[in-house]
This record gives C-alpha cells, structure tokens and sequence, in this order.
C-alpha cells in the first residue's frame, strides 16, 4: 500500500492545468468522420496517410460518402469506384505522374500491390506515364467489358453532380475509348470508327460532350 507521503508526491491535475490546443476538437472530428466514410482496410496505414497529406496541404485519402457494394462489381478487384475516385482527386491534377506517386497512393488505401503490378504490366507503363491512362485501366478491372468501363470513367471524370448525366468531353471520350481498344486487342479499327462517327452525331448537339446514355443506346455500335 502507498504512503500518504507517496500520495502526496503524485501529481494532481485538474482542468485548468490541462491546455488543449484548440484546433484539436475539429481535426479528431474531421478525422473520425473521414475513416467513417472511407472504411479503410488498414486503419493505422491509412491514418498515418491521412495525417501526413494534412500536414503538407495535399489531398488526403478520403472518400466523398460512404461507398456501398454495387452488384456489377468485381468483388475480388480490391478496388472500388470509391476509391478510384480518391487517387483521381489526389492524382489528376499532376497530367502526368510517377510509378512511384501511384504506388504511393495506391498503398495508402490498402489496395492489393499485385492489382497495381498488373496495371503497369497491362498498361506498359514505365517510370512516368499519364494518369489518365492508368486511370481508365484501372477503370476497366471494375467491370467485365470496356462499354462499363467507359461509363465508369464518365461517372467520375464528369463535372456534372452526382446523379446528372455524367458528360466528358468527346475528345477525352475518344483518347480513352482508343486506348483501352488498344490494350484489348481484339476491336477493329472500324468498329472504333463506326462508334466515333454515330457518337459524333450526338455530340454536336451536346456542345463537345459525350455521356454515358449516347454510347448504352441500343442504336449506338457495341464499344467492344
């Protein structure tokens, strides 16, 4: 048992002794409400990340909303529209990006290393490559054709709000639609062009833009 002089040698606190900073309340806050929507596989990993983006005035990986499972998704894939929408916000500014950058992102959300390998290898990427290219591959392991890929890649490159009609640019359209063609291997250039030139149409009247209902239509050429 201590001695009352024992006692007496502790030290006492109360709450005026204890100074906490100010901004700390809110920071926990954000943070809590952060982990909740994005559901990390690794919290630790994924905190550590989230901090060290914080402190240098980056784009934390965080997700919008809470993501809920979408039936047409691949449930092995790791990834999720959710989260590829998290390394295009961190990511897309930079045009052009390093193996490293996307490696780095790619951890911090606890994705499977061996689907980023796959990517690059898929993908023939070197040491730097455009992300707009790694973007709408890794678009593609989320569903079973390039027709849903091209609609995933609508549904989060739009500028449209959520539940809008998820227009992109045409041009855009086109750079990804040909160079996902490309890496399938197996679409003619003129089934390319037999898209293009019915897509072209709507187009014209949607001032540049393209959007997922122009290429489901069941007049519109198969993408694939």
């Amino acid at each position: 048992m201590p001695t009352s002089a024992a006692k007496m040698d502790e030290p006492y606190y109360c709450s005026q002794q204890i100074n906490i900073p100010p901004e700390l309340p809110d920071i926990l806050k954000q943070f809590t409400k952060a982990a909740i929507r994005t559901q990390p596989k690794d919290v630790l990993a994924w905190s550590a990340a989230y901090f060290r983006a914080m402190s240098k005035g980056e784009i934390p990986p965080v997700k919008e909303r809470l993501e809920m499972p979408v039936a047409t998704q691949k449930i092995d894939s790791g990834l999720t529209q959710g989260l590829l929408r998290v390394l295009n916000k961190q990511l897309g500014p930079k045009i052009n990006v390093t193996s490293f950058q996307v490696e780095e992102k790619w951890l911090d959300l606890a994705l499977p290393i061996e689907q980023f390998h796959d990517i690059m290898r898929v993908g023939n990427f070197s040491s730097s490559f455009e992300w707009n290219k790694f973007f709408s591959l890794a678009a593609s392991t989320l569903g079973d054709n390039i027709t849903e890929a091209m609609k995933t890649i609508c549904e989060i490159l739009t500028s449209d709000p959520e539940g809008g009609p998820a227009r992109i640019p045409f041009k855009l359209f086109q750079e990804l639609y040909c160079f996902l063609a490309e890496v399938d291997g197996e679409i003619s250039n003129q089934q390319i062009t037999d898209v293009i030139t019915h897509l072209q149409y709507d187009v014209d009247k949607q001032d540049g833009f393209v959007m997922p209902r122009n290429f489901l239509s069941g007049d519109c050429p198969q993408l694939s």
